[in-house]
């Protein structure tokens, strides 16, 4: 209480710079005419000046704190809002509110808060992803989501998600500039992947796409090797047995977390000749609630490979 009324009164102080006059005035100083009540001669102002510098002094003293606690106070402030918005925006994308959460955070797209950007970038990337976006949109969103997550990596490295959407969305813009462009991110996409498993080991997402990476680069076709050995000097290369140890990695982490971490553990399986194996993974991705439009487009895939078998 008695901080909030200290912080009140320094508050209310007039904010204005005062004039010449009324600083002498508030010194208890005559600024001119005869001597009056409490005032000083001008000879006794000048024999005075030390007091004055002091009364200054003392005035400047308050003004310098008054701003720090106000500055305080807006820091505060604007870390209960961001922390508000991160609530909401959490609450929104776990109700699969997907329009709506895009619309609250690129309200904050010029905010200098990682947790805010990453979470921009995932919304944009899950806007583009809708099939009620249009081609058009859809490439806006990918180019403005690999930005957002750019950004979010600049304001802070040691940020796990950061890493990870950065890495998926300059995996995205790969699908617009090429196969060159796709494969020459190879190593840069891996790397972030990684990094971003050390800072969160427990992260399930992270570890699984660090295994589609590794399934990706297994089942790459002969053109695309021969395209990849041109780029490097050792072109990036893995095998169904690596991804398959992620997959299985991340479902360690967070069972039954995700449909398509399910589904890519069918098929490597089934990559691998073990059918009995993959009719398991494969029926589970095929029983997994479908909350979002990729559930269902792996409910699909599952059970057209189930079919298959």
């Amino acid at each position: 209480m008695a901080a909030a009324a200290v912080m009140s009164a320094l508050l209310l102080r007039p904010l204005g710079r005062p004039s010449a006059r009324s600083l002498l005035g508030r010194a208890g100083v005559a600024t001119g005419g005869p001597r009056g009540r409490g005032g000083l001669r001008r000879s006794q102002v000048l024999r005075k000046s030390p007091k004055r510098g002091v009364a200054l002094s003392a005035g400047s003293f308050l003004v310098y704190e008054a701003s720090k606690l106000v500055s305080g106070f807006a820091e505060v402030h604007a870390s209960f809002k961001v922390a508000e918005v991160i609530e909401q925006a959490d609450y929104l994308y776990g109700s699969g509110e997907t329009e709506k959460l895009y619309r609250l955070l690129v309200q904050h797209k010029n905010s200098e808060d990682a947790e805010l950007l990453w979470r921009l970038a995932r919304a944009s990337r899950d806007l583009a992803q809708l099939s009620s976006t249009s081609a058009e949109e859809k490439r806006q969103l990918v180019y403005e989501a690999l930005e957002y997550a750019k950004k979010a990596l600049e304001k802070n490295e040691s940020n796990f998600a950061a890493h990870k959407w950065y890495a998926i969305c300059i995996s995205d813009v790969g699908d617009y500039e090429g196969i060159k462009v796709k494969i020459a991110n190879a190593f840069v996409i891996k790397e972030h992947f990684q990094r971003a498993i050390e800072l969160n080991p427990k992260d399930a997402t992270s570890i699984h796409l660090m295994g589609i990476w590794c399934y990706s680069f297994a089942e790459m076709p002969w053109y695309q090797r021969k395209i990849a050995a041109m780029l490097f000097a050792t072109p990036p290369t893995s095998t169904y047995q690596e991804a398959l140890r992620y997959f299985h990695m991340a479902e360690e982490a967070d069972p039954n977390f995700y449909s398509k971490n399910l589904l890519f553990l069918g098929k490597a399986y089934l990559k691998l000749n073990n059918k009995k194996m993959a009719l398991l993974w494969l029926s589970k991705a095929k029983d997994y609630p479908a909350h979002t439009e990729e559930d269902k487009q792996v409910q699909k895939e599952a059970l057209e490979l189930l079919n298959s078998i």
